[in-house]
């Protein structure tokens, strides 16, 4: 802070940063009172910085305006990016359509948030579509620009002539439309036969001792405690959470016997017949082997998911799983089942059992999904393919070599890190074909990870007078959804300020 400004401009200066910080922790805005108050026995300065909960209000608009300006000024000159759109209801049943984009600003990769747009009434893909075309004519952006749009298999998202990735496709016809590759991992397991038997009837066992009666749940976890399983309760199984399904499976097993002797003594009218479901002998190996295969799924998914991975990393997964899936074959059907602890413990038929089992994971629903994940990652390695100038029809004949030091910085810093740092006036080419792909969301988890944070906002943090006229104001870029997530070292440049008469208000430059 220069010490030319006033004291009231750097007292001002003092509540953006709270604000700031504040916001980025999505704390209430009536925790500012709380900092002015801890402060205030530290120096007598603080009284003059304005706290209160709608002046923090206020700041935050400031701070959130500067930071989605510098990011369309980004977006203008940036030759191509690409963008993850995913639609949800929160809270209090408004629709919510969030946008991210990826690009590259000539020397970093960056994913933002474009928007978060309450939606009214039907949210079919024409009215996402012209939600999302008016932040882009507002603010003088080319959807033409947009190389791939990431999306979930949603009927309005994927419709062939009235889905949102038709109408932009319609409009941007070199874009590439991608189904979100972590929701394809969840979609790829489709139980069909006595496995699905097996797996609906662990869920209502589940059911009957978790929800059918607050008493019967309160006994079942008096007698875990009695007992001192391993576990204070089981987990129930949720399809819209990606892995509730081996979760609840893992559970069911590790808490098996306590569940058997709960079915015992029990008085539930179909306590008996759950009881003698568990005691199947050819129940519980398809249990196991749900539970090792699900198990196996959640790694592949928790590994899937997380910010800043381009499809090329995302890819590379789904690739390495599909070779695991051989594996598990060949575990199966030698009877060895070293893969399957579970499964391994309990079984006394593997022939008989691993036939059925093997022909489950050789089903087209898994290589069906992970064969399209076709993409260009020969221009990682250098090495050019004909698709490569279907991108770039200018691109040079012939193969690159990689030097030993090239080679070494591929490989140490990995493909983002290295295409950033190639000299573009060396391989001018080349390096627009990364950078087009590197560009490129492979999932829509940055949009679910703002939907929690956006849900937890309305829940928990803040109350609904002052987050509702926040976030669904005239404004399409609010301020509470746009600092809570931001990248690391994104903030406003800095919090020198300079008055307008004419607005009493304050900017950033």
């Amino acid at each position: 802070m220069h010490g030319g400004h006033s004291g009231s401009t750097q007292a001002t200066a003092a509540s953006l940063r709270v604000s700031w910080i504040l916001a980025k922790k999505k704390r209430p805005f009536t925790d500012s009172e709380t900092v002015k108050d801890f402060k205030m026995s530290v120096t007598s300065a603080i009284k003059q910085v304005l706290l209160s909960d709608t002046s923090n209000i206020d700041r935050v608009d400031i701070l959130a305006t500067d930071v989605f300006e510098t990011l369309v000024k980004e977006l203008r000159k940036a030759d191509h990016m690409a963008a993850a759109v995913d639609e949800s209801t929160d809270r209090p049943d408004t629709a919510q359509l969030c946008m991210y984009v990826r690009f590259f600003d000539g020397t970093v990769f960056k994913e933002e948030l474009l928007g978060l747009l309450p939606l009214d009434g039907h949210t079919t893909g024409e009215i996402l579509f012209e939600n999302i075309s008016s932040v882009f004519e507002d603010n003088d952006l080319d959807m033409k620009h947009v190389c791939m749009l990431v999306r979930d298999g949603a009927p309005s998202m994927a419709r062939k002539v009235s889905g949102l990735a038709a109408c932009w496709s319609a409009v941007a016809p070199q874009m590439t439309t991608l189904h979100c590759v972590v929701h394809q991992t969840v979609l790829c397991p489709k139980l069909s036969d006595h496995l699905k038997s097996a797996m609906d009837n662990v869920m209502a066992i589940i059911n009957v001792i978790c929800s059918a009666s607050s008493l019967q749940h309160r006994l079942f976890r008096q007698l875990l405690s009695e007992m001192s399983a391993e576990h204070q309760d089981l987990l129930l199984h949720n399809d819209v959470r990606w892995l509730s399904k081996g979760t609840a499976l893992e559970r069911f097993c590790d808490l098996r016997e306590e569940i058997t002797t709960f079915l015992c003594s029990s008085k539930l009218k179909r306590a008996e017949t759950y009881l003698a479901q568990i005691l199947d002998d050819n129940l519980l190996p398809d249990v196991c082997f749900l539970y090792d295969l699900f198990r196996h799924l959640n790694d592949l998914n928790v590994g899937l998911q997380g910010g800043d991975k381009t499809v090329i990393d995302l890819v590379e997964q789904m690739g390495a799983f599909q070779v695991k899936l051989d594996i598990f074959t060949t575990d199966l059907s030698t009877g060895r089942i070293l893969h399957f602890p579970p499964l391994r413990k309990c079984i006394s038929f593997p022939l008989r059992i691993t036939d059925m089992m093997t022909g489950f994971i050789m089903k087209d629903n898994f290589t069906s999904r992970l064969d399209r994940l076709v993409l260009l990652t020969d221009v990682m390695s250098f090495d050019l393919s004909t698709r490569a100038k279907e991108v770039v029809p200018s691109i040079d004949e012939g193969k690159f070599i990689l030097s030993q030091v090239m080679a070494h910085e591929l490989h140490s810093n990995g493909p983002e890190r290295f295409w950033c740092n190639v000299n573009v006036h060396q391989f001018p080419n080349i390096k627009k074909v990364a950078v087009h792909l590197l560009s490129m969301f492979g999932s829509t988890f940055t949009c679910e990870s703002s939907f929690s944070h956006m849900n937890m906002i309305k829940k928990i943090f803040k109350k609904t007078a002052l987050v509702e006229p926040t976030l669904h104001g005239e404004n399409m870029q609010t301020p509470c959804r746009k600092i809570p997530v931001p990248p690391p070292g994104c903030e406003p440049a800095t919090f020198l300020l300079r008055g307008n008469s004419a607005t009493n208000r304050y900017q950033l430059y």
